[in-house]
Order: C-alpha cells, then sequence, then structure tokens
C-alpha cells in the first residue's frame, strides 16, 4: 500500500488520551524512516513520534488537538519518498526561508552527512529557542548526529543576548516570534488566554482528588540543622572526590525518611479498597518543578542505597524531567514522596498528598532563628518540617512520632552512617 496511517501508539496501562502538541516537520515535505514528526503531551511526559517509513508527509492531527490512543494522527505516501516536496522545491528556487530550504536538502544527502536529527532540538531545547526567538537552523548542534540540546539552545540565546543591537536580523525574528510582553503601561487591562496543558489538567485533577478523597492532616515540627551543616562541611571535599558529586539535603532527608518509613510500615502504605498495601521497601517520591509542571518520580529501595547513590539518581531524574525524557516506568510508583520548598524561599507549608500515597514531608528553608539550648539562648540554623498524611489509615500519634523520629535522625546524623 502506498500510502501507510500512522496512529497514536499505546503509551502505558493508565494513559488514554494525550494533546498533540506540534509538528516537528511541514506538511507534505519529504521524511526518513524514524524521522521525528511531531511531538505530543500525556499527562506523564511529552515525547516525540517518528516516522514508520521514509515519504511525503500528510498531516491529519492539528496543534493542540486531543487525540484517544490509537487515533490517526499523520498519513505518509511511500511512493514519494527520496523525493522532495513541492514546498520544499519552492524554497529552493525562490531563495526561501532557512527552514525550507533545510527541508529542500535531499534526503539521502542528509542521512549519509549528519542524520535526519542533524539541526532538530530536543523538546527543551526547542521550548528554550521558541522563546528566545532564534531559529534552530541558526545554531549549531552537538548533540548525537548533529542534534540541538538544551545546552546548545541555551548558549545561543546566551550569544544573542550579548550580541550588540543592529548586528542580528532583527526584523525576520520579529516575524515568526509571538509579540512579548513589553513594560505595562499605566491602567493596562489586557488580558490573554492559554490552554492549560495536559499535564497542568492532570496535576489540578489529582491534586482536587487528594483533597476530595483523603481525611488529609498536616502536622508539624522543626528540626536545628548544625549537625547536618557541620557534616557537610567536614566531609563535601571528600565526598566529591570520591563520588564526584555534592553531598546535597535531599539524601540525607530521604535517608532518614526510609528509615523511619520501614520501622512505622502504616506511614509508607496505602488504602487500596477495603485492604491496606504495606510495602517492605521506601521507594521516595521526590517533587521536581519543571516548565510544564511538577512530577514526582520516585526512587527506588532508597533503604538499600548509599547517599551518593541517592544524590546520583536524584540529578538523573532532574535532568530528564526538565528535559521531559522521563518514561513511563521512571513516572510510576513511589511509596512516600518528599518536596522542598525551601529551594524557593518557603518558610512553612501543607503538602497535598501523591494518591495514592499516604503521606508527604514537606522541607522548608533554612533560617536562623534564637532557640533555647540546655537554658540558653542561641542562634540556630532551624528549618520547619510539614508532614501531610492520609488519616484514614496514619493516626495522629503515628504522624507526629514518624516526624520526632526523622527529626532526631537529622539533628544527629551520624547515626545515619552507622
Amino acid at each position: 500500500m502506498p500510502v501507510i496511517e500512522l496512529k497514536i501508539p499505546n503509551l502505558g496501562e493508565s494513559i488514554t488520551t494525550i494533546t498533540f502538541s506540534k509538528w516537528l516537520k511541514p506538511d507534505g515535505s519529504s521524511v526518513e524512516m524514524d524521522e521525528p514528526l511531531c511531538e505530543i503531551e500525556t499527562e506523564k511526559a511529552n515525547q516525540e513520534l517518528s516516522a514508520d517509513k521514509a515519504g511525503k508527509l500528510i498531516w491529519v492531527a492539528k496543534e493542540g488537538e486531543d487525540l484517544e490512543i490509537g487515533a490517526l494522527f499523520a498519513k505518509i505516501d511511500t511512493d514519494a519518498a527520496g523525493e522532495p516536496s513541492s514546498e520544499s522545491n519552492a524554497g529552493s528556487s525562490t531563495g526561501g526561508s532557512d527552514k525550507q530550504q533545510e527541508v529542500s536538502a535531499p534526503a539521502v544527502e542528509t542521512e549519509s552527512a549528519a542524520g535526519y536529527a542533524s539541526g532538530h532540538p530536543s523538546p527543551a531545547a526547542a521550548k528554550i529557542l521558541e522563546e528566545g526567538g532564534l531559529n534552530p537552523a541558526d545554531v549549531n548542534g552537538t548533540g548525537k548526529d548533529g542534534r540541538i540540546t538544551k545546552e546548545d539552545a541555551l548558549k545561543a540565546v546566551e550569544n544573542k543576548t550579548a550580541t550588540p543591537a543592529g548586528t542580528t536580523p532583527a526584523p525576520a525574528q520579529e516575524a515568526v516570534q509571538p509579540a512579548a510582553p513589553g513594560p505595562q503601561s499605566a491602567f493596562n487591562r489586557t488580558e490573554r488566554r492559554e490552554r492549560l496543558s495536559r499535564m497542568r489538567r492532570t496535576i489540578a485533577k489529582r491534586l482536587v482528588s487528594a483533597k476530595n478523597n483523603t481525611a488529609m492532616l498536616t502536622t508539624f515540627n522543626e528540626v536545628d540543622m548544625s549537625g547536618i551543616l557541620q557534616l557537610r562541611e567536614k566531609y563535601q571535599d571528600a565526598f566529591v572526590k570520591k563520588y564526584g558529586i555534592k553531598l546535597g539535603f535531599m539524601s540525607l532527608f530521604a535517608k532518614a525518611c526510609a528509615k523511619v518509613l520501614l520501622e512505622m510500615p502504616e506511614v509508607n502504605a496505602y488504602i487500596d479498597g477495603d485492604d491496606i498495601i504495606y510495602h517492605d521497601y521506601a521507594d521516595i517520591s521526590v517533587a521536581i518543578s519543571t516548565p510544564n509542571g511538577l512530577v514526582v518520580p520516585p526512587i527506588r529501595n532508597v533503604e538499600s542505597l548509599g547517599f551518593h547513590e541517592v544524590e546520583l539518581k536524584i540529578k538523573e531524574l532532574a535532568g530528564k524531567a526538565r528535559d521531559g525524557k522521563l518514561s513511563l516506568d521512571e513516572m510510576t510508583g513511589g511509596t512516600f514522596t518528599i518536596t522542598n520548598g525551601g529551594v524557593f524561599g518557603s518558610l512553612m507549608s501543607t503538602p497535598i498528598i501523591n494518591e495514592p500515597q499516604s503521606a508527604i514531608l514537606g522541607m522548608h528553608a533554612i533560617k536562623e532563628r534564637p532557640v533555647a539550648v540546655n537554658g540558653q539562648v542561641e542562634i540556630r540554623p532551624m528549618m520547619y518540617l510539614a508532614l501531610s498524611y492520609d488519616h484514614r489509615i496514619v493516626d495522629g500519634a503515628t504522624s507526629v512520632t514518624f516526624l520526632v523520629k526523622v527529626k532526631e535522625l537529622l539533628e544527629d546524623p551520624v547515626v545515619l552512617l552507622l
């Protein structure tokens, strides 16, 4: 059959619909087998869909459209494989834009020279270039097969900012970039409407569900961070030298929570209908802020990992999350969650449970405050801790005891090492 149909693939058991974000190739353009055609957005992460065969691309789906799994999104005319599209011919014959000239390049030459990925940005890089008003064709890619990475995009935007006015073709950029919000005049009443991303819609649905379907309550305590700060100051250089990564707060908090979670299994459990599911392991989800919303990928078996292994895993997951490259497996699971609002300056908050989990720990900013120590007033670096829990499964006494145990481990971190 000369024309093949491309349909939205099965992306996971829980995913039934997706949002068609944007096309990466023009309608009617020649595409190669496995060449990225479009970007879709699921409730978990963004990903690209590629061509099954070489040929001429025929658009079916529209950008911003919601599609069911299995829905038709494009067709490929395989009889036109290797032939330049009419749009490409027009671009090459009339001296069109860089984008048109890029499409008009013969497919065989492109494959042999650098591969189809040459000059194509990753989803994170594409967003950065779009916000910076840059054309991907003007950016040199250092990734695999010439792909434009996030670092390439950031460097290109920085170079553009550093370039004196008048040395870049401003009119061409103005033609493609949306109007940026300028200085607001007095009494300005401009409004704009933007559609919620699928991830943002899913986050909203899950947060409302957690508030409505759990008996959520929050208990607070505070921890003296002197011991942890002294530990990091004393051993940081040796830690970095040995493992190539810094000892952060999150690994210490994760290890402390994992230890107490195994001692108090009800905080590490969740309700499934009329049953309680207990876990003999601690998979701790870590809240990561991304341009598209908050994601909480789990670090599995924290109780069995070393501090450096936790730090390396956090770094890996954070990088993938911000680049939109987290897999569905990496987004699934978790028995307990830690969120750190302190990195943004939060002094105190009541975090919302990450269903179906039964508890979440909120970390906050470290502030020097006067506290009573052995009958004397001293200035200590203090952090408020908040534990939100589902009162249906976790009793008040259990939640308070859990938080006190975590506090004691953090104030005497040597116990963690033992």
